[in-house]
């Protein structure tokens, strides 16, 4: 496997990274973590000729496409920790050639740190997290997040009705979304939740608990191929490990520990890299490297993408016959993407 990263350029505390496309190029984006800062969108097909989405922003920890809308996506901005009372907020977003990127303010909800869309087979659902519901200050964590659902509507211009589905996580940080079910999974001191969304609009949530204990980020892959997907964890928040866990009978055992010191650990995901199911993670502090774990032959296989870059997030983007992992390269205040090739 051959990989070429390409440094695309500057953004300090680069945070958070989405790929989309704009009048059927693709883009990529880089949002900062920092009040006051940039997100750029660069296109594959000329990535020296960057757009401005927004020029005064930050606290963008999510951003995702709108489904079934051309040029429209949503993303949250104002999401400080250090800030006391909180102005996080999900924004909707559309471009056009003559126009840019026109934004709208959808709601405020004070520490909104995560959301995804779940198309069902009658609704698009909205799903955000709060990691905490007040603090008195950043190191305040007496307050529990939750996690809220709405329907979403056809016109965004219209209100959202929010509804807690559920409460009582502390730090709820973690978010990743399923690839064998319509919902997602959800990481917090109080353990990680199995969230499935309703078939159909006559039909409940359901929130499950599948392992108990602190985590900050979980992922799933079938990593040694035997038709169950293994988890990986960041623990405990913002952790200084990372382990896999293999499902059997529904009982999460640890199968692997992250071999290399570190601290600050911040991003995992689990994707197929040339039909071959993998992790790849993101350590912001001690040995902040971009990594990637594979399992072959009955053995863990640890290889290091990019050492020194520290990523915040990433994720991996297939489009045709490459394979883009973009990452949001917070230490070295870098928008980054790697080219894979077999």
């Amino acid at each position: 496997m051959e990989i070429t990263k390409i440094n695309l350029g500057e953004l300090y505390r680069c945070y958070s990274t989405m790929a989309m496309e704009l009048d059927g190029v693709l883009h990529f984006f880089y949002a900062s973590e920092e009040k006051g800062y940039p997100c750029y969108a660069f296109p594959v097909n000329d990535l020296n000729s960057r757009k401005v989405v927004w020029e005064k922003g930050g606290g963008t920890m999510s951003m995702i496409p709108l489904p079934d809308r051309e040029n429209e996506f949503l993303a949250i901005m104002d999401f400080y920790l250090k800030e006391t009372p909180s102005v996080s907020k999900l924004v909707w977003f559309k471009y056009s050639d003559e126009d840019g990127f026109v934004q709208k303010d959808l709601f405020y909800l004070p520490y909104l740190h995560r959301f995804d869309l779940y198309q069902t087979n009658d609704a698009l659902y909205l799903i955000c997290a709060t990691i905490a519901e007040l603090k008195e200050h950043k190191e305040d964590w007496t307050y529990p997040g939750k996690i809220y659902v709405s329907e979403l509507p056809n016109d965004l211009n219209q209100p959202f009705e929010l509804k807690i589905l559920k409460g009582g996580l502390f730090r709820n940080h973690g978010y990743c979304r399923s690839k064998t079910h319509v919902g997602g999974y959800f990481a917090s001191d109080n353990g990680v939740y199995k969230v499935t969304a309703p078939i159909n609009k006559s039909s409940d949530w359901n929130v499950e608990q599948i392992k108990e204990g602190q985590f900050s980020e979980v992922a799933f892959s079938d990593i040694n191929h035997d038709g169950i997907q293994e988890m990986i964890s960041i623990e405990p928040f913002h952790g200084n490990s990372i382990k896999i866990y293999q499902n059997k009978d529904n009982i999460f055992n640890e199968i692997y520990s992250y071999p290399y010191e570190l601290d600050f650990a911040h991003t995992i995901l689990g994707t197929t890299l040339f039909n071959k199911d993998c992790f790849i993670g993101g350590i912001r502090r001690v040995n902040p490297d971009l990594f990637m774990i594979t399992q072959e032959n009955n053995e863990f296989k640890t290889t290091i993408i990019d050492q020194g870059c520290g990523p915040a997030n990433c994720n991996v983007y297939f489009d045709n016959n490459n394979i883009y992992i973009h990452s949001a390269n917070h230490t070295q205040n870098h928008a980054a993407l790697y080219v894979v090739k077999e």
